[in-house]
């Protein structure tokens, strides 16, 4: 399980990290390496999220949704200091929730 947490947060840097790079090449007109950067950042991101050991890809990408959406919110608090409030954490948490049930369900 920890594994998994480790590999869920490094892959929703690597995304949310290259997003942003390219967020800030287009629409905040820094330079083209910006957008290289960010494109490479986001291929890593496919790879880290590759050597999760669950065996089904649909569900390591559905319950990844919910981690996402918990470090997006936490970027923007860190990153654009946008402060999340009780709606953002309370969205989060269903979302990570949801994300929970998915992964760790017992199954046959």
């Amino acid at each position: 399980m920890i594994q998994a947490i480790v590999l869920y947060f490094l892959a929703g840097l690597a995304e949310i990290g290259g997003g942003y790079l390219i967020w800030q090449w287009i629409r905040e007109s820094k330079s083209y390496y910006w957008g290289i950067g960010g494109g490479m950042v986001l291929a890593l991101y496919g790879v880290i999220a590759a050597f999760q050991a669950f065996p089904s890809f649909g569900r390591v990408y559905a319950a990844y949704g919910g981690v996402f959406i918990v470090l997006s919110i936490l970027w923007g608090w860190g990153i654009d200091k946008k402060t999340p409030d009780l709606y953002d954490c309370l969205g989060a948490g269903i979302c990570l929730l949801g994300a929970s049930i998915i992964l760790f369900a017992p199954r046959q």
